[in-house]
């Protein structure tokens, strides 16, 4: 029998080994290598769950405590496909030009809070603290509340009223004193022009036509002055227009069949469309030819009859101040199918011709001038000294003289160069250089020289009106633009862009109730927005604005049959106080912020905008929180709205309304 082995001695040795274990379980390393394990193990299970299809990496739907499940719970179903996006771009998805695309809806909903706003302008306190502007780094200045300018700028021009300018040209004999002199940085427009006593506002078109309150035009020099013939009178509290000028004391309506009669190829409202009427005095040459379906630009001077222009505009007329004299005016060539001088006091034959020759780059090729003169009729020796002289100089630029009649002499000016191609060698005037751009004007000397036609018809074989509105024109080949085979398809594009929004516009803010006559496009493009409201049927003229610093696009707007000018929104418009129902701009304010004051211009559409009137401007949303202010600080009662983009579209609408 073997001998059992006593239980002392294995209890002895387990509590050994147990000692032990304990005493490993205990050493850095072990530790070590336990935590390394367990962090090993962790970052695997982390990869896995986080890479799973069932888990978003979305802060917001993290547990706060983090404890693994024991199974994975079973993937959502896939999320539904977004709705399908309506196109709204002008290129395809082929990635040709195309016309075919689609324009939203503006945001009718917030219409009527528009009308619901107060008038923000009664505290009555003006406040001004620099803010710097993080995107440009610029400081600028925030305005509270513009001051009221002196009764003195009640109708102030800043360009043309520059009295230390006009002082330096008084003696000159060429008409410097009656053109642009801007006022320096240093003394820009910084008030609101106040509102002659007893403003009203406006008198609606048609009614405007014949009569305009006496109290929004307070001048009686013209009635003094012309009165006796049948131009303007004053009845009670009115001024009334019998129709009448210094040449047609009959009435223009009379002179226009007169005109029609002498030259029946002048197909009022067919072929011409587009007409100038120089020295136009209150604009009755401009009004009948409206009835004829003839849009006439009306432009004088702000000479000793300095008002009319204002009476033109207030009777809701096309005008704005203009004058020849030694810089070209800020049309571009081949801009006017017919140009009209009645008794305009312009002396044609000066220093070469250089006036009629300025005529001539204006007047499109086939194109008439009519004019009405005691030069043309009477016989004193001096006078008739004049018309020799006047005769002499169309000869020699080509124009021929189609008809003369009583007090009436019409030219008509060549469809192309070879007449003066083929003129002696060293004929007087010279032809232009070939490379002077004759649609070049902003601040450009005039020339005594005569302006070439393009060799390829451009210019003079426009359509018939209405057709040229919408039919892309030669000249859209020849203008500088990004574009070069897609040009027509952008002029299409751009024509139905606004033809939908304005259709919105109409419908969403009830435009046809707002009477609205006189308007400007700030920034026109191709001239859909002008176009879009003939085609819509709101009864008003749109003077189409083409800054300097884009595409000289006014050659097309011309050739569409509408009117238009160049100008530099840094520099105050030539035009009076209170002239515009509607001001709309759209992607102005974002193009021009690098290089003018915001305010300025903002200023500036006061100045012009008639009480009572309305500005749509659309742009970056990057430009509206300061242009709130600035509309705030001018009294203008405002809303921001959303484009038919929707919400988070990069562009909004603000419209304002300056308030009687």
């Amino acid at each position: 029998m073997k001998p059992t082995a006593p239980i002392t001695s294995t209890t002895t040795t387990a509590t050994a080994s147990s000692t032990m274990v304990t005493d490993i379980l205990k050493t850095p390393k072990f530790v070590k290598f336990t935590a390394i394990a367990l962090l090993s193990f962790s970052l695997v299970f982390l990869a896995t769950h986080f890479s799973s299809s069932s888990f978003s990496l979305n802060y917001s739907s993290l547990p706060l405590q983090m404890s693994p499940p024991l199974l994975s719970p079973p993937p959502p179903p896939p999320p539904p496909p977004p709705p399908a996006v309506r196109r709204t771009g002008i290129i395809d998805e082929t990635g040709a030009m195309s016309d075919d695309f689609f324009i939203g809806e503006s945001d009718s909903n917030s219409t009527s809070a528009f009308t619901e706003f107060s008038d923000n302008n009664d505290e009555g306190r003006k406040e001004e603290e620099e803010k710097k502007n993080e995107s440009d780094g610029e400081v600028r200045v925030r305005i509270e509340k513009y001051k009221v300018c002196e009764e003195s700028k009640v109708d102030y021009i800043p360009c043309l009223d520059n009295e230390e300018a006009i002082m330096l040209f008084n003696e000159s004999e060429k008409g410097e004193k009656y053109e642009r002199h801007c006022p320096g940085k240093d003394k820009m427009f910084d008030c609101v022009v106040p509102r002659p006593q007893g403003y009203r506002r406006p008198i609606p078109w048609p009614k405007s036509r014949d009569e305009v309150w006496f109290s929004n035009v307070p001048h009686t020099r013209l009635v003094e002055d012309k009165g006796g013939q049948n131009w303007i009178a004053i009845k009670k509290d009115k001024f009334i227009f019998p129709g009448g000028g210094t040449q047609f004391i009959h009435g223009a309506d009379q002179y226009l069949n007169q005109i029609s009669q002498m030259v029946p190829e002048i197909s009022f409202g067919h072929r011409i469309r587009v007409a100038l009427d120089i020295g136009c005095g209150v604009a009755s040459f401009g009004v009948f030819l409206l009835q004829r379906n003839v849009t006439t630009l009306s432009i004088a001077p702000k000479d000793v009859h300095e008002n009319q222009i204002q009476f033109a505009l207030e009777r809701g007329v096309p005008a704005m101040v203009a004058v020849f004299a030694t810089h070209r005016l800020l049309y571009p060539s081949q801009a006017f199918d017919l140009i009209h001088c009645s008794r305009c006091r312009i002396n044609w034959t000066r220093d070469d011709g250089i006036l009629l020759l300025e005529a001539n780059r204006m007047l499109r090729a086939g194109g008439y001038f009519v004019w009405a003169a005691q030069p043309v009729y009477k016989h004193e020796e001096i006078l008739q000294e004049q018309w020799k002289e006047m005769e002499d100089l169309t000869a020699r630029i080509c124009w021929e003289l189609i008809k003369k009649e009583g007090y009436i002499a019409i030219w008509q000016k060549p469809l192309n160069n070879s007449c003066s191609l083929n003129r002696d060698i060293g004929a007087v005037p010279p032809l232009c250089d070939p490379n002077d751009n004759s649609d070049n004007v902003w601040y450009v000397d005039l020339r005594a020289c005569i302006t070439q036609l393009p060799v390829n018809g451009y210019g003079s074989n426009v359509s018939t009106w209405p057709e040229r509105l919408h039919y892309p024109p030669d000249r859209l080949q020849s203008i500088e633009m990004d574009a070069y085979i897609s040009r027509k398809e952008i002029f299409r594009a751009e024509s139905k862009y606004w033809n939908e929004i304005i259709d919105s516009y109409v419908r969403a803010f009830r435009w046809k109730d707002m009477n609205l006559r006189n308007v400007m496009d700030m920034r026109a493009g191709l001239g859909g927005f002008a176009a879009a409201l003939h085609d819509l049927q709101i009864d008003c003229w749109v003077m189409n604005v083409v800054p300097v610093i884009g595409f000289n696009t006014l050659p097309v707007i011309y050739d569409r049959g509408l009117i238009g000018v160049m100008h530099d929104w840094c520099e105050p418009f030539d035009t009076y106080p209170r002239t515009y129902d509607l001001l709309h701009a759209a992607g102005l304010f974002s193009v021009e912020k690098k290089r003018c004051n915001m305010s300025t211009i903002m200023l500036e559409m006061d100045r012009m905008l008639r009480p009572g009137g309305r500005v749509y401007i659309r742009d970056s949303v990057s430009v509206m929180d300061e242009l709130q202010e600035i509309a705030a600080a001018m009294g203008w009662v405002h809303a921001l709205h959303e484009t038919g983009e929707g919400p988070h579209a990069s562009w909004k609408i603000l419209i304002s309304e300056k308030r009687m």
